[in-house]
């Protein structure tokens, strides 16, 4: 039977009951110049790292800078314990005196990015998406290109541009090449895209040369986050011929500010369809890391977009293994995320350029406009929950950016 947390007054339904506990950094109003690490529960956030200083000191150090850096690094150890103490305090009406007073209203606390990201790599792992762009892109061929179900392709992208939800992103300028001409021409990106993806973050590093096993995923992986991969379709177009996506995505990539443990996940693994794969050794796993989590896209308020991650043909385990197998090594706070998630039909479709097809059918929006690309002040946000026990939804909050204009020359 799940853990309750009555004399918090929490509904059963809140996205944010016990059964998540995700972590993330923040600031409030009485240390506006501290960092501190926190746990969203229900509507509050509970202060960790004064927690922690009070009631358990041997891991305090792991949450004093703000960060949750030093707790990635720990280990899956620490990770679990940490968990089952905070669980315990918040299920356990004893331990309400002592931490009543570090519960925060989340209204009143400022959210930052709650890790040093590392290394990103984006994969693409939504065969329905990537089925999709081969039909925009090459109607008269294979949707899949012929590597794309023997190894989860993907690509690496630029770290410091990752940035916490709330954070504006400029549209990018770059060079393109307009249909039917003969020669590119530079300025703003005209084709701007969102993608709905789900992020993985590292914590426990691994050496250099030595590939990390699809079974080992837990012990490396923390936990998920949202993620929007912005993309400038028009400059990614003209550039990705021969080496792939590089001014199109690394102007901006926003992650939502809570870090979900993959603890809270356990009700909501499922069987990924690449387990029925005859697949070379490295990329064969014996445990279920699909995942059952429904996402919702809005677009200046309105759904336009509900794509299902249970539908993904790569698990997080195999790009985990497919990225190591060379021998690459893993720090700490490095994030790979999971490629546009999309389903088999166009109610579950994570990105514009599937939605409207390439620009060719504007997705419609009740205010009568429409939108085949995006436009400046245009806002989008991310949101999903994840299956709990019992059929409730687990929320892994939400990742929102708007569109600023481009710079000007």
């Amino acid at each position: 039977m799940a853990q309750t947390a009555e004399w918090l007054g929490i509904p059963p339904e809140h996205p944010f009951g016990l059964a998540a506990l995700p972590y993330g950094s923040y600031t409030a109003a009485h240390h506006a110049d501290e960092y501190r690490v926190g746990v969203a529960i229900g509507d509050c956030v509970l202060d960790l790292t004064t927690a922690t200083d009070r009631v358990m000191p041997g891991r305090a150090h792991l949450f004093r800078s703000g960060s949750l850096d030093e707790f990635l690094a720990a280990g899956d150890g620490a990770w679990s314990g940490v968990r089952a103490e905070i669980t315990r305090w918040l299920s356990d009406e004893t331990c309400r005196p002592v931490i009543e007073d570090l519960l925060v209203p989340a209204e009143n606390v400022s959210l930052r990015l709650p890790f040093t990201v590392a290394d990103y790599v984006d994969f693409y792992a939504s065969e329905h998406h990537a089925s999709n762009i081969g039909r925009i892109f090459r109607p008269d061929s294979e949707p899949l290109t012929p590597n794309w179900k023997h190894l989860p392709i993907g690509y690496h992208g630029r770290a410091g541009t990752v940035v916490v939800s709330g954070t504006d992103v400029r549209r990018p300028c770059g060079q393109m090449r307009p249909p039917g001409a003969d020669r590119p021409t530079y300025g703003p990106c005209v084709r701007l895209d969102f993608e709905a993806e789900l992020g993985f973050v590292v914590g426990a590093p691994s050496h250099l040369g030595e590939p990390v096993p699809a079974g080992r995923f837990a012990e490396h992986v923390f936990g998920v986050c949202l993620v929007n991969d912005w993309s400038a379709r028009d400059i990614q177009a003209w550039e990705y011929v021969p080496l792939g996506p590089f001014l199109g995505k690394s102007f901006a990539t926003t992650i939502a500010p809570w870090i979900l443990p993959l603890a809270a996940l356990e009700h909501a693994r499922v069987r990924p369809p690449s387990r029925d794969a005859e697949l070379i050794g490295y990329l064969t796993e014996s445990s279920d890391w699909g995942l059952d989590i429904d996402f919702e896209v809005r677009l200046n308020g309105h759904v336009i977009t509900r794509p299902p991650y249970s539908a993904m043909y790569w698990s997080p385990a195999q790009m985990l293994a497919h990225m190591t197998v060379n021998g690459a090594s893993l720090r700490t706070g490095d994030l790979y995320a999971s490629g546009t998630v999309s389903g088999p039909d166009r109610t579950g479709q994570g990105s514009l350029i599937e939605l409207g097809w390439g620009g060719a059918e504007p997705v419609p929006l009740p205010d009568g406009s429409s939108r085949g690309w995006l436009q400046d002040g245009d806002e989008i946000t991310i949101t999903a929950t994840a299956a709990g026990e019992g059929g409730a939804r687990i929320g892994l909050g939400s990742a929102t950016g708007c569109i600023l204009p481009a710079t000007p020359e």
